[in-house]
């Protein structure tokens, strides 16, 4: 019997000897039959997925992001052990013990999904790692996994997801796959790698996530595009306590712990909008920029790193700048009934919710509120779970008297918080509505010629015309600087006489008369250069280019920097051409800047992701008109905004001077100024050019938001005690006039100190007098 059972094990071991040579037979058949169509793993060896192209602002805060993939690259250390234990326990429990697939989660999947007919997940995160890191489509080495229809078809792609997975656990350690793998896997709303997905949803790095935080990331990667935490919390949370579950049950965290965050609700980050950046045509602007220089690849997916000019906290004070002074002169054109009512759209009051409602309300926000009843003369409003009250005060600046002359029950309106109590859940609110005009501001550091705040109109979301580069505007009386600087480099004076009369100039054949008037339809007759500068009177302004020449006075302009056509018109004196707001405010830039001009810039420094500086910006000056004449220009628009149109500025108590402008009908205010750092350019108006309305001037309808800026920028600086000035060049001569440009003593009550190039100052028998 012995005998019999050694022969039968022999003859059994021959035949398992024989079994095991058929498969390992297969097998190598197997791996040579793909080898020709299976990827270079050792590619992986210079891992440089698509990354992240980042906007920085001048102090190191982000402005804005492009990608296709929003990736961030972080290294294993950098994943939080509670992030690296949810991600295992859910997709690969033995990780840390296969070679790269577990033959018998094959082999089981493999049978039931020939019984059920169904595919079921049998992969290791390192397989899933092979599917994910390599193209996907008819010519990629797996074959197109995308584009599979049959179990067959998808057996011979698991086959080949094996032999990939295999060989990346040959060649790279265990903490080097995990780290591709959470640098690479899809999570959703455009996010890839786990850095990237914290960032999205919780608005902090990876490591500082809690423990629910880490289960829902790891949720997330069954099914990104199902299970969004967005649009479906639901089942993300449901997936989430799953993998809490999972945690527990690996011993990595106790099953009272897991208890309790499975209890916790999901709180994420508001996804960003495009009005949610600081400075969205700013980075537009950038934008373009990098995708015409570097193209479109480089830009998306090689990880740009652009640091910018743009002044982050400057540009915040701008952005309030812009909406206040817009919402502001918005109410002066009346109240304009609502739009929206969500009762007629079919919505209940009580489980309506508006997208902004989702993110955090505080004291000062404006925010959509959905009218629920109106107790005279007052208003109740809904809001995000809050309940707001609107006095009769809140309304004001409508006129009405009552809230039920505004609105109806169910109107979508904007409030302003003014009070809030969120122990109550109640507020104080007023009556706000979106401002229909636009407005634009430019600020430029006349010293390198660096843009330190840009705002391109109210709402980028609205309209992505950028108003301070794109739009060509008429200036009205904002170019006279430029008619008079060529005036003072020929020799004339702030103390020279023009005439403030009725004139009338041949305007071509077949043409009326060219007939210039004032703003406020008088005449002054004779007036100094400095009273025409101050109260911009029309007239003077067009005798004085007759007299130099209006071709003569264009291209003088150019100087300036402006790359717009000026006619040679006698109406150009008075801002019939059309430039741009970053044109007028560079060109103004030279009368505090010594008569230098800094090519205006943007970009500083752009960086490939590797740190390799593939360009850096320097200031580039041009010498425009002379510092003398620059000085002169700077001290006549000093009076305009300490005795002139723009004499509001004086509140400041700071060293300002600037120039306003209007157009005909009011269809466009500008204020262009500078300080002896800074020039600020606004213009305000319709894009449509209609009229802004009744007598809104410069001074009325621009002027405020420069002052707006002004005054945050000058607390900024808080050094009150030390006034920076505006310093004269060693050539200029100060000398005490009166109004009519006679010489005073300083004393004289009205006496102005007057700048004059050495030479030209009354008493020196200069002729122009």
């Amino acid at each position: 019997m012995a005998h019999y059972i050694i022969k039968f094990a022999r003859n059994a071991s021959i035949a398992a000897l024989f079994i095991l040579a058929a498969v390992l037979g297969v097998l190598s058949g197997v791996f040579f039959s793909y080898a020709g169509d299976l990827p270079q793993i050792s590619a992986l060896d210079d891992y440089a997925p698509s990354t992240i192209t980042r906007v920085y602002a001048s102090g190191g805060e982000v402005l804005g992001e492009f990608a296709t993939q929003r990736r961030v690259v972080i290294t294993y250390d950098q994943i939080p052990e509670r992030l690296r234990q949810a991600i295992i326990a859910t997709e690969d429990a033995g990780f840390d013990r296969h070679v790269g697939l577990s033959l018998t989660r094959i082999v089981v999947t493999a049978v039931n999904d020939l019984l059920e007919q169904r595919r079921a997940g049998a992969s290791t995160l390192t397989q899933q790692l092979a599917r994910n890191l390599f193209p996907q489509g008819p010519e990629a080495p797996f074959g197109g996994l995308a584009r599979q229809h049959d179990i067959w078809e998808d057996l011979e792609r698991k086959v080949k997801e094996a032999i990939v997975a295999i060989q990346i656990e040959k060649r790279y350690t265990k903490r080097e796959i995990f780290t591709l793998y959470c640098n690479h896997i899809y999570f959703g709303n455009g996010a890839y790698g786990v850095e990237a997905a914290s960032r999205l949803y919780f608005g902090k790095p990876a490591k500082l996530v809690s423990l629910e935080e880490a289960a829902l990331i790891a949720a997330i990667i069954q099914a990104p595009e199902r299970l969004n935490p967005y649009t479906d919390p639901r089942r993300v949370s449901q997936r989430r306590n799953y993998v809490l579950q999972r945690m527990a049950e690996e011993g990595y965290v106790p099953a009272d712990v897991v208890a309790s965050a499975a209890k916790l609700p999901i709180t994420l980050r508001p996804l960003p909008t495009a009005d949610d950046s600081v400075a969205p045509y700013f980075v537009e602007e950038v934008r373009k920029y990098l995708e015409s220089k570097y193209g479109a690849k480089q830009l998306y997916q090689e990880g740009l790193s652009v640091r910018t000019s743009l002044d982050y906290d400057l540009q915040l004070v701008a952005n309030r700048a812009v909406t206040e002074g817009l919402r502001t002169l918005d109410k002066r054109r009346g109240f304009r009934k609502p739009s929206r009512n969500i009762l007629a759209e079919s919505h209940r009051l009580d489980s309506f919710i508006h997208p902004r409602w989702q993110r955090a309300i505080a004291r000062g926000d404006i925010v959509p509120a959905v009218v629920a009843d109106m107790p005279a003369p007052s208003a109740r409003v809904m809001l995000g779970g809050l309940t707001g009250v609107m006095g009769r005060e809140g309304f004001a600046w409508t006129g009405r008297r009552s809230a039920a002359d505004l609105f109806r029950r169910g109107d979508l309106i904007e409030v302003r918080i003014l009070e809030l109590d969120q122990t109550k859940r109640t507020a104080t609110v007023s009556l706000e509505q979106t401002p229909i005009l636009e407005g634009a501001l430019l600020a430029i550091d006349h010293r390198t010629g660096q843009i330190t705040a840009m705002v391109g109109g109210f709402s980028f979301t609205r309209s992505k015309f950028n108003r301070s580069i794109q739009a060509y505007r008429q200036t009205g009386s904002a170019f006279k600087p430029f008619v008079y600087s060529y005036a003072i480099d020929r020799g004339y004076t702030p103390s020279y006489v023009l005439l403030d009369a009725p004139v009338s100039y041949v305007a071509g054949p077949g043409q009326p008369p060219y007939q210039p008037q004032n703003f406020d339809r008088k005449f002054e007759g004779p007036i100094t250069m400095r009273w025409a500068i101050e109260d911009s009177r029309n007239v003077p302004a067009v005798r004085m280019m007759a007299q130099l020449g209006a071709t003569n006075v264009v291209a003088y302009a150019k100087r300036f920097g402006f790359k717009s056509e000026i006619k040679p018109y006698l109406s150009s004196a008075l801002g019939a051409s059309e430039v741009t707001l970053l044109e007028l405010t560079s060109a103004y830039s030279v009368f505090p800047n010594q008569g230098v001009r800094m090519e205006p810039y943007m970009i500083q420094r752009i960086s490939n992701r590797d740190g390799n500086v593939l360009e850096e910006n320097r200031p580039i000056p041009h010498d425009a008109i002379r510092a003398d004449t620059a000085f002169v220009m700077t001290n006549l628009l000093r009076g305009v905004t300490i005795r002139g149109t723009g004499q509001k500025a004086a509140a400041l108590n700071w060293p300002v001077a600037g120039k306003t402008g209007t157009m005909d009908e009011f269809t466009d205010a500008w204020f262009v100024g500078f300080d002896p750092n800074l020039t600020l350019g606004v213009w305000v108006g319709f894009d449509d050019k209609k009229p802004l309305g009744h007598n809104m001037t410069g001074a009325e309808a621009a002027l405020p938001s420069w002052m707006a800026f002004m005054r945050e920028y000058i607390e900024k600086r808080g050094d009150r005690e030390h006034l920076p000035r505006f310093e004269p060049p060693g050539n200029i001569v100060f000398l005490a006039v009166d109004r009519s440009g006679a010489p005073t003593v300083s004393e004289t009550p009205g006496a102005i100190s007057e700048a004059y190039i050495s030479g030209t100052q009354p008493g020196t028998g200069f002729p122009r007098n």
